[in-house]
């Protein structure tokens, strides 16, 4: 299972997921994957001060771009759903990475129902924060998928034991295994 085996963090940013993945369960390994090279400078501080370097991976590349099929017990995957062109291509690879049976966890934002209803959830959550964070914050809302959108790209390829979760007012998160 993965909890011994290889796990794939796709989009993994600064690495603060793949440091308490790797803290959790102390067999694993992780590859984390970042398109952003800022990004992936930030995580190699991040795994070096962890002193986690020889059990995470750290690759500056597209998550189209990762090599390999069925080489993954798990995949975890946060926030990066809403930058991508191409969501089915992203669902695609997903299960071309995995080995059958790998268990998935993959979140992203929830997009409203209107503008005003993501400036309100900018306002909620972000009231402080720096005007081009909060910007990019109401981009990401408005980029996002809503439920049904989800639930239809699973479908379109066949993932229907993934099944998604609306956890807050602005996420979702589908988990499930992937044959």
């Amino acid at each position: 299972g993965f909890s011994s085996g290889r796990v794939l963090d796709a989009g993994c940013g600064p690495a603060d997921i793949p440091i308490r993945f790797a803290r959790r369960y102390p067999s694993c390994h992780v590859t984390a994957v970042d398109a952003s090279q800022p990004m992936i400078k930030l995580a190699e501080q991040a795994v070096s001060q962890a002193g986690l370097n020889d059990r995470i991976t750290l690759r500056c590349e597209r998550f189209d771009d990762v090599p390999g099929a069925n080489v993954f017990d798990a995949v975890l995957s946060n926030s990066l759903l809403h930058h991508l062109p191409n969501p089915l291509q992203f669902w695609n690879k997903l299960r071309q990475l995995v080995k059958p049976g790998a268990p998935v966890l993959v979140m992203d934002l929830l997009r409203p129902d209107s503008p005003e209803e993501a400036q309100a959830i900018v306002d909620r959550y972000a009231a402080g924060a720096p005007a081009i964070l909060r910007r990019d914050f109401f981009n990401s809302l408005m980029a996002a998928f809503t439920e049904d959108e989800i639930t239809t790209q699973l479908a379109r390829l066949n993932l229907t034991r993934l099944l998604i979760d609306v956890i807050d007012d602005r996420h979702w998160v589908v988990g499930g295994t992937i044959y």
